[in-house]
């Protein structure tokens, strides 16, 4: 099976994966916001927090480093699964017994339980890294997919039962308790290696060698995207966490979906291409720019819809959400032109240029977010994505510089979709306005904006540049509905 073949089928057994477990998540987080309180949701963030950074010592960026190699030996993955259920296992007793170190630290008494029982994930989750990686070496997404669509269904079920019967802020740690126990059975089950009884220090340190810059870059990348929640956790305290948990939460859903469905395949794909400068750069700025027409129209959407979409799905209570998921939103677009920079760095065997920039982006970040958190949570949400905005001329130049291309050229992949873009919102605009001051009830904005949105950006969209419609079309019909070989022009 060709390289583009494999790619098209990863790309669209990554989407079915994302879709349908953020679907899946998103319904099951729906009906959660109803029936818990924003101080439920800001003491679970607030351990997630916790739990996320110590995870990245767990991973070691040995991940990065088993889809990245060109050769691969038994020993290396071998050496790589025993490793890191060692370090987790250890992990899994340090937040155990640190939980009241931490407790104490935000003065949150009730995290105590929620830490000890969260603690078991880092055994859990060190159990499937190296099946998983391997399974996305191999562009195997498809038992990725049905993993996760399984795990997604039966810890929906298992959080909103829990949330039924009372059990406040339990109803979402056994739903990720479940997520992850499901997940990891599920993956072993679909995988065909199971690990020998082998340890290398030659082939440990082969692969720490690449992976201690993905480390790096991962703890950096834990404080750019955490910093914000510490603080707001420590200076204005759960029920305010809460309120932005949800925002972010919103935001997270939709760079998975529209951004990282790609970009979990770009890596692999890109890292194949390494020796072929000319197609890695094609098949770089197709990425790119099917991505940019997908995901800039929804980010701009949810910026215009924001009202609606909060006070239709999640209530009159989360309101305060409103103004921090608009902010949030516009970070999204960045991560948009981020993510895919990143990858390509990663996958050129240049992590240490990620490295770079992640620092550069993690010092903005904490500055800004301990300025802004004096003035409350929507301070913070403008601190946490100004920062983003700053290291984007770095990471253009930095790509400019390692592929020895035009940057006009990729800008150029942006153009369309943002003009047709602004003409949706536009149209978005003047309906909601008008419906607004007719009375109209939120679900109905909600729903005749969104519509309109739709049809508008596709008419422009086919009006200016028809070959993209066919491209996406063929996209859809032909590989994901027929199976049938398509043809992707690269040019």
């Amino acid at each position: 099976m060709s390289i583009k073949r494999q790619a098209i089928q990863g790309v669209f057994w990554s989407g079915i994966q994302n879709w349908g477990s953020q679907t899946g998540s998103l319904i099951t987080f729906f009906v959660l916001a109803r029936l818990l309180s924003p101080a439920d949701f800001g003491l679970v963030a607030l351990a997630n927090t916790f739990l996320t950074f110590f995870n990245i010592f767990v991973n070691q960026g040995f991940t990065s480093a088993l889809i990245q190699r060109q050769d691969i030996e038994a020993a290396h993955l071998n050496t790589a699964f025993w490793m890191q259920v060692c370090l987790g296992c250890c992990f899994t007793i340090i937040e155990f017994s640190c939980a009241d170190i931490i407790a104490a630290l935000f003065e949150q008494p009730l995290l105590v339980p929620i830490l000890r029982g969260l603690s078991i994930l880092f055994l859990i989750r060190s159990l499937n890294m190296v099946q998983r990686a391997l399974l996305r070496r191999k562009l195997e997404f498809k038992s990725i997919a049905i993993r996760t669509l399984a795990s997604t269904l039966i810890s929906g079920v298992v959080g909103i039962a829990l949330a039924v019967s009372n059990s406040g802020v339990w109803s979402l740690v056994g739903q990720q308790l479940a997520f992850e126990i499901v997940g990891a059975i599920a993956v072993w089950w679909c995988s065909e290696r199971k690990p020998a009884f082998q340890f290398s220090l030659t082939h440990l340190k082969d692969l720490f060698s690449f992976g201690i810059s993905i480390l790096s870059s991962n703890v950096l990348i834990f404080f750019n995207q955490n910093t914000d929640n510490l603080l707001i956790g420590y200076f204005l305290g759960e029920v305010a966490l809460g309120y932005y948990s949800v925002a972010y939460r919103v935001l997270q859903v939709l760079t998975q979906l529209l951004v990282h469905t790609s970009n979990q395949v770009a890596l692999p794909i890109l890292s194949r291409l390494q020796s072929n400068p000319t197609k890695l750069i094609e098949a770089f700025y197709k990425i790119t720019q099917f991505s940019g027409l997908v995901a800039l129209p929804i980010f701009l959407g949810v910026i215009t819809l924001a009202s609606e979409l909060v006070i239709v799905i999640f209530g009159e209570k989360w309101e305060a959400s409103i103004p921090i998921m608009q902010i949030l939103a516009l970070g999204g677009i960045i991560h948009l032109i981020l993510a895919f920079n990143r990858s390509i760095f990663v996958a050129l065997g240049k992590p240490f240029i990620k490295l770079q920039l992640d620092f550069v982006n993690v010092f903005f970040n904490v500055v800004a977010c301990l300025v802004a958190v004096h003035w409350g949570l929507l301070a913070v949400a403008f601190a946490y994505i100004t920062s983003d905005f700053l290291i984007v001329p770095g990471s253009l130049w930095a790509l400019g510089k390692l592929l020895k291309t035009d940057l006009k050229a990729y800008l150029k992949q942006f153009i369309l979709p943002i003009f047709c873009s602004i003409i949706m919102i536009g149209l978005m605009f003047l309906e909601k306005y008008y419906l607004t001051r007719l009375l109209v009830e939120p679900q109905m904005v909600l729903l005749i904006c969104t519509l309109s949105g739709i049809l508008c950006y596709s008419h422009c969209l086919k009006r200016l540049s028809p070959s993209h419609i066919n491209e996406l079309w063929n996209l859809a019909s032909r590989d994901l509905v027929n199976n049938q070989e398509i043809k992707i022009s690269l040019s």
